[in-house]
């Protein structure tokens, strides 16, 4: 993956909104979700959750598809897994598994 790749899925991913769509269609795996059911769990107006869609589908993380009257999303996991071995490969390289696990988080960034 090239770096400009790279950095526009990470920010994209940066937003809190759009890391939780990402979270809930991983979870929900290749069958996708339908957008009403994204803003019902996510509790957002749909402007905002088309927004951050949007946002998403420019960098190719989700597609979407209709159904009838329902247009669902589906998580792009190649890509997904793409950009997470990018920052493995490219970032952590020669790094120690014991050196990526002993070191500590601020707290102001720990889950």
């Amino acid at each position: 993956m090239e770096i400009e790749t790279a950095a526009d899925i990470l920010a994209e991913l940066g937003n809190p909104i759009r890391l939780k769509v990402v979270r809930l269609l991983v979870k929900a795996g290749r069958d996708g979700v339908p957008v009403g059911r994204i803003q019902a769990e996510l509790a957002i107006p749909s402007s905002t959750l088309s927004h951050h869609l949007n946002h998403l589908k420019s960098v190719g993380l989700i597609k979407q598809r209709r159904e009838h009257t329902t247009l669902w999303c589906v998580m792009h996991y190649e890509l997904l897994e793409g950009a997470i071995a990018f920052l493995t490969n490219e970032c952590c390289f020669g790094l120690s598994t014991e050196t990526l696990k002993t070191e500590t988080v601020p707290a102001e960034h720990a889950a």
